[in-house]
């Protein structure tokens, strides 16, 4: 079954006792502290399942990758900066 894009997470793993894992995928070909985006759903989602929620982040990915994760809400990691508004006519 697809669900597609905007589930809050890239993969639904699970863990060895069978619990779901939401994993979301961060990419950069520079340093680990590289700022990156998430969308409010991402954001949203890991804050909601943040029991489940892991950030899966992958840096310095051209010379020699390497890869960290972070289990939980993204708010206790990092300062979320709304840098994009959706702009509706009223």
């Amino acid at each position: 079954m697809t669900r597609g894009d905007g589930l809050g997470y890239d993969i639904l793993s699970f863990e060895p006792t069978g619990k779901e894992r939401f994993v979301e995928v961060k990419t950069t070909a520079f340093a680990k502290e590289t700022p990156f985006f998430a969308s409010r759903n991402e954001v949203e989602f890991a804050r909601e399942a943040s029991d489940q929620f892991h950030l899966y982040r992958l840096f310095d990915f051209r010379k020699t990758p390497k890869l960290f994760s972070l289990q939980g809400d993204l708010a206790q990691y990092c300062t979320l900066d709304p840098v994009n508004y959706l702009c509706q006519f009223q």
